[in-house]
């Protein structure tokens, strides 16, 4: 059955910019309420808040280092605060760091584990305390992950190893957090360029040639499937690749 989300509440970690920008908004036009979960971002958290509340729904930001337990302390504190409920969870926030495998230091790979493992695991558990409170409804999480999740990806060793991670988490979420609760998560493909690169219009369209659909996609792409996750009361441990086939390589 398909479920209708208005009026929800939701959290998206990283939900600032990028990717996570984009399922803030696309959850905020089905009507969900938006908790924008930042770090250092705060004009970018600050524009897409106004942007969500031009949907119609409201909005509010909190500034955490979910790295850290009291980060997550903060989030959920904000989340009483401004809602006191919680429907939807979307763990987006994450470290993206590069590094050959012999140069990642014990702070590169804590620094990065904290964010794209623990920062969810920890996110996890306090929300399912709030979605409880939903009863018999619960709530959906979501996990983003990437193709670090399910292939060897040597120029990000400690990365990979963390969204391989995340991707086991979800599906022992999943097994475990049933029948209240589902859990799945979404692998993005080149849905947008990295972070932090120069690459030019030409080569990012070469990247999309390498996938069978030939073309690169965007982040409402990925956001589009996190809200078919959310909204289908069937479906839980399921992970769904948003990427063009390129998992078919």
């Amino acid at each position: 059955m398909r479920l209708n989300l208005t009026d929800q509440v939701a959290i998206v970690t990283g939900g600032a910019h990028r990717v996570g920008r984009a399922i803030a908004l696309e959850l905020a036009r089905q009507g969900v309420h938006i908790l924008v979960h930042y770090n250092s971002s705060a004009d970018a958290a600050t524009d897409t808040a106004r942007e969500i509340k031009s949907q119609g729904v409201e909005a509010y930001t909190v500034q955490a280092d979910i790295s850290q337990p009291e980060g997550v302390e903060q989030v959920f504190a904000t989340l009483g605060e401004k809602f006191g409920r919680l429907h939807i969870l979307v763990n987006s926030a994450a470290n993206f760091q590069q590094r050959d495998l012999l140069d990642v230091s014990i702070q590169d790979w804590q620094t990065t584990l904290n964010i794209n493992l623990t920062a969810p695991f920890l996110l996890t558990q306090a929300a399912v305390a709030v979605m409880r409170q939903n009863a018999p409804s619960g709530g959906s999480i979501v996990n983003i992950l990437d193709k670090g999740a399910v292939m060897p990806w040597a120029k990000y060793p400690h990365h990979s190893v963390s969204k391989a991670a995340l991707h086991m988490l979800t599906l022992v979420s999943a097994a475990s957090l049933g029948p209240d609760i589902r859990v799945n998560g979404v692998i993005p493909g080149p849905v947008m360029k990295p972070a932090g690169t120069s690459m030019n219009d030409e080569e990012w369209a070469r990247i999309g040639q390498r996938v069978a659909l030939q073309r690169t996609g965007s982040p409402e792409d990925v956001a589009r499937a996190v809200v078919y996750l959310t909204s289908e009361d069937f479906i839980t441990g399921a992970i769904l690749p948003v990427n063009g086939g390129e998992h078919l390589e």
